[in-house]
């Protein structure tokens, strides 16, 4: 069985205690050790952060949330094969 992370201090915690070769999945957010970054990234903002000011991406959050129920996607079908992703 593998860790699919979906946040970045989990990440951290996971490869702190000595457990980095369970991690298989990392999130969108995660920078943190340099050897997690070759693990596949499977969430992702559901808007592009880009270039925007804080105001601008607590409003688009905010927005997002609303609409969708969160600001960020998950791609299951990267860590559990089989599983259909739910639209």
């Amino acid at each position: 069985m593998g860790i699919a992370s979906l946040l970045a201090t989990g990440t951290e915690i996971v490869y702190a205690l000595g457990m980095g070769d369970s991690v298989v999945a990392i999130s969108h957010g995660c920078d943190y050790p340099p050897s997690a970054q070759s693990k596949p990234r499977i969430s992702r903002p559901r808007f592009d952060p880009t270039g925007r000011g804080s105001g601008e991406i607590d409003r688009l959050v905010r927005e997002t949330r609303a609409r969708s129920g969160s600001a960020y996607e998950v791609n299951a079908e990267r860590w559990l094969p089989g599983r259909q992703e739910s639209t």
